[in-house]
């Protein structure tokens, strides 16, 4: 039988405490999400001051990231050239920037969305994140 890797508790909460404190150190105030391979949620940070409804964003950012195999960013360009028919896709709606997958050994067995300052930022505080496992 395959093994693969996994998300341990230990390995999200490395995550959320490297992507809060990238997001402390340059004064943004967002939501972190952190989901496993099948998009449920394992952990999730909002900081002060951070928008209410970013709190979803960055959730379905994390659940397209994870269960696509791909950063949100992928999508939004997609949509963006003008496949608009893409917008139908079932159970994908973080197709935004700022979702990004963690891939281990080949794996995706996760991923980190980040929603409140613009979305090139939200995916670098996404990866700064999992840097901190990597």
């Amino acid at each position: 039988m395959a093994t693969k890797p996994y998300l341990t508790q230990a390995d999200v909460q490395k995550i959320l405490d490297a992507a809060n404190q990238h997001a402390a150190k340059n004064n943004f105030a967002v939501t972190i999400a952190v989901c496993d391979e099948g998009g449920h949620m394992m952990g999730l940070i909002r900081r002060d001051g951070c928008a209410p409804l970013s709190s979803y964003i960055a959730q379905e950012k994390a659940r397209t990231a994870s269960m696509g195999k791909r950063e949100t960013r992928v999508y939004e360009e997609i949509i963006n050239n003008g496949r608009h028919a893409f917008l139908s896709a079932p159970h994908v709606s973080g197709m935004l920037e700022g979702g990004v997958n963690i891939v281990v050994d080949g794996f995706t067995i996760g991923a980190v969305g980040v929603s409140g300052v613009k979305s090139a930022e939200d995916a670098e505080t996404a990866k700064a994140g999992i840097a901190a496992i990597l």
